[in-house]
């Protein structure tokens, strides 16, 4: 059973009231219909190969969900289709949620990142580390997953239902370590329900309430939540995993001290809600905070602590594998992708279910999916599609805006090449300029450029690189002459930098 919706929902950040479907097609809808059956292929092709009973996916890009496609059924009983409200476990893909939960606190300036851990747990003051020179975890290690605990995806997943108490026990007891805290990044589940018992001892209210009230409610996210027996039973889609040629039902897993690690049950509707409230702190910008946390906060999610690894795009070959650098970031996987630009990912292995999401933020785009199966994280697919999207141009670095210095200096620029001189800009040129080239190998140079260009249009738009930087070319009776500008941190800015080249026709 496949089936396929495309709308157009619009994503009020603040707003607690249901998406609704906006009547009229976009300019760029006729496009995203005819990359829509290469997209859903992918997505077919996993499920069918997997095993997978029901699977959900969707687009966001700039505020809205675009598209979502849904596959399969919730259950094998009663065989209910899969729908854009279909509810999911996501498993891992929860981790962000807490991360972004202890920075809130931190805004709030009830926690710090730098702390040792022990201080707002305190069982964990009396824990052996693995050497004697091994420093305590800070908060910050756990979010990163480099406080030395060892990776512990099969025993971790099935840990969701461990009553707080017996968490409190293992605390109190401590734990073996991998390794000395801050020496290497190591996937850790345990980290993540420690964070969990962090939010609830600086809040005051169990993990899974603060999360919901100060970060899911504010978000529109009224079907998204930790404990899954609280959930209608007639939009569930149960899980499964495939052993013996067969699929055996998962049991449900209830709420407990590790639900911070995995386990939130969202859909698709709702979870369109959180991609883009994500993807609205790109670019950091002036204007209102509308959302339940600062758009810098957010932003900080992708910052990473240096461990960096190298790696493939999941699952795909030759040309499209394309080995980037890589690095965890707080909740989420952090990448430089070589098309994409900035890519921020996370895929979910659980127990009856798979998932994964890989954000674009400056592109304004996410892609994510869940599925009923265990382990099913649809990773290549995710990213197959943000590929499809992009060769269809559906998809487009936003333009960065040209600040007021940068555009004053530009001109200036245009002028000393109009002028064969750095007289215009006299009044401009920060205090190395001309230490660095004498006015008069200006003049020359200059004079010997306009002589190989001739007349240039010196207006063409500048592509800044930060308020402060800039790169532009000017078309030119002879071909272009490309060029650099950085301006230096005095007030007013000055122009520290000018590079001029010439490019020949081709």
């Amino acid at each position: 059973m496949f089936r396929t919706l495309t709308a157009i929902l619009l994503l009020g950040a603040a707003s607690p009231a249901l998406a609704q479907t906006v009547t009229g097609a976009p300019a760029t809808a006729p496009a995203l219909a005819n990359v829509l059956p290469a997209i859903d292929a992918h997505f077919r092709q996993y499920m069918e190969a997997g095993h997978v009973p029901g699977l959900v996916y969707g687009i966001v890009r700039d505020g809205r969900l675009i598209h979502v496609g849904t596959m399969g059924v919730q259950d094998l009983e009663h065989r209910r289709p899969v729908t854009a409200d279909s509810l999911f476990r996501i498993a891992s893909m929860s981790k962000a949620f807490t991360a972004l939960a202890i920075l809130k606190l931190r805004d709030e300036n009830r926690l710090s990142l730098d702390a040792l851990a022990e201080t707002y747990v305190p069982e964990l003051r009396n824990w052996r580390y693995p050497t004697s020179d091994s420093p305590r975890i800070r908060v910050r290690d756990l979010l990163s997953h480099v406080g030395g605990l060892v990776t512990d995806n099969p025993w971790g997943d099935r840990q969701q239902i461990l009553p707080e108490a017996e968490f409190t026990r293992m605390l109190r007891d401590g734990v073996p370590m991998s390794r000395a805290p801050g020496t290497q990044m190591e996937y850790s589940n345990f980290g993540y329900a420690l964070l969990g018992r962090i939010i609830t001892n600086v809040s005051g209210r169990p993990y899974d309430q603060y999360i919901r009230s100060e970060i899911m409610i504010p978000l529109g996210m009224t079907s998204t939540a930790f404990e899954i027996a609280d959930s209608p039973r007639e939009r569930r889609a149960l899980g499964y995993r495939w052993e013996n040629d067969a699929h055996v039902l998962e049991p449900d897993m209830a709420h407990g001290a590790f639900g911070a690690m995995g386990g939130v049950e969202t859909s698709a509707s709702d979870y369109a809600r959180w991609v883009a409230f994500l993807l609205s702190a790109w670019p950091a910008r002036d204007g209102p905070e509308n959302g339940p946390v600062r758009r810098a906060s957010v932003r900080e999610l992708a910052q990473g602590l240096n461990f960096i690894a190298t790696s493939e795009r999941p699952g795909l070959a030759g040309e499209e594998a394309c080995r980037h650098a890589s690095a965890y970031g707080m909740g989420m996987r952090v990448a430089q992708d070589c098309d994409l630009g900035l890519a921020l990912s996370h895929s979910g292995g659980y127990p009856g279910y798979g998932s994964n999401l890989v954000i674009l933020p400056d592109l304004g785009v996410g892609v994510f999916a869940f599925a009923n199966r265990t382990y099913a994280a649809p990773s290549r697919q995710t990213v197959a599609a943000a590929l499809e999207l992009h060769r269809a141009g559906l998809v487009a670095a936003r333009p960065e805006p040209v600040s007021a210095d940068l555009a004053g200096a530009y001109a200036l620029a245009g002028q000393i090449y109009q002028a064969g001189t750095v007289e215009p800009a006299q009044d401009r040129l920060a205090m190395n300029f001309l230490m660095d080239r004498s006015a008069s190998n200006w003049s020359a140079t200059l004079s010997q450029l306009r002589t190989q260009a001739g007349a240039c249009r010196t207006d063409a738009p500048i592509t800044p690189q930060g308020a402060m930087a800039g790169t532009f070319a000017w078309p030119c009776e002879r071909g272009n002459v490309r060029g650099y500008l950085l301006l230096a941190p005095t007030r007013p800015a000055t122009i520290q930098q000018l590079s001029l080249g010439m490019v020949p026709p081709q």
